[in-house]
């Protein structure tokens, strides 16, 4: 197992979905964690998992530069795990460049930068064009970086299967728009492993995708989302051009079920690419939705851990 016996590691993000793995496997392993983002004291709730004087909690904005600065000062390696589906150039571009500017100027010897599946330049979607702006900031200021692109991440906390699970609880009838878009969701710990994986010298300057063992559509995970919480509710496909009506039309009020900028993404399966190093190559066995999802799906059942399952 790779440690880091007293090495400071700055984790952007670390309160966060993704960020509360990444710690407790960074503290697992002797690292001195600073964890950094505008509410540090959100994060606090980390605190417990390392010993004395293991964890430090510092505010920094990835869109201000030298709140940045300050942050990774005398950081022996930094980790951006910041992402934001609002304010998006200024959050994953330009503040990318700036976490990558910073860590090189403070002698960081390694950065990881989470990126995501369908980061592109020329993507249609200003998501994946943010996405993409932000790897050509990072290779720019710092050319040994390790970039990571997951797909959908799932995991306790998510705000994916979960919201669907949730909807599922509570409407008979469930619309499903793009429903042959692709996924390969990849589990929270899975993708924790790989951060920590990629500050190895042997990542320097690779690029990896993330994704689990398992490819499905969009109807072909609600569908699993449903059996997996023991509901049955109607699916109905909704067509393309009705569907990009709605998000065209409505997708920028408050709790739009979709936004023109999600429906853009949609368009592009969110898949590992064909021959693209993956976690595989970081040492990981991808774990599947069916081997952890059950731990917390259970809450979506009508009667929870005391579901009697019907035999098949």
């Amino acid at each position: 197992m790779q440690t880091f016996d007293g090495q400071l590691i700055t984790v952007l993000g670390g309160g966060g979905f993704l960020g509360r793995y990444v710690v407790q496997r960074l503290l697992a392993r002797g690292a001195r964690v600073r964890i950094a983002q505008r509410d540090p004291r959100a994060a606090t709730f980390l605190k417990p998992l390392g010993g004395l004087g293991q964890t430090q909690f510092v505010h920094a904005d990835v869109r201000d530069a030298a709140s940045v600065a300050r942050a990774v000062q005398g950081s022996d390696a930094v980790i951006n795990l910041v992402g934001a589906f609002d304010d998006m150039r200024a959050v994953q571009a330009d503040g990318a460049g700036h976490v990558a500017t910073t860590a090189k100027a403070a002698g960081a010897r390694a950065l990881v930068h989470v990126s995501a599946i369908g980061a592109d330049r020329d993507s249609p979607s200003a998501y994946g064009r943010s996405k993409g702006d932000g790897e050509a900031a990072v290779r720019a200021a710092f050319t040994g970086a390790a970039i990571l692109r997951p797909s959908i991440i799932f995991g306790r906390e998510d705000r994916f299967i979960n919201r669907f699970a949730g909807m599922m609880r509570l409407a008979p009838v469930m619309p499903v728009i793009a429903p042959q878009a692709k996924f390969q969701p990849v589990y929270v710990g899975d993708v924790a492993d790989a951060v920590v994986a990629a500050l190895a010298d042997t990542a320097t300057g690779r690029l990896f995708e993330l994704g689990g063992p398992q490819v499905l559509t969009m109807r072909e995970l609600l569908r699993w989302i449903a059996d997996a919480t023991g509901r049955s509710p109607l699916f109905i496909d909704v067509p393309d051009f009705l569907a990009s009506a709605l998000a065209t039309g409505f997708g920028w009020a408050p709790g739009a079920p979709i936004t023109r900028d999600q429906w853009l993404m949609l368009q592009s399966d969110n898949v590992v690419a064909s021959g693209a190093a993956g976690l595989a190559e970081l040492g990981i066995t991808p774990t599947p939705l069916a081997a952890v999802a059950d731990g917390w799906l259970v809450q979506y059942r009508r009667h929870g851990r005391f579901t009697v399952e019907t035999p098949a």
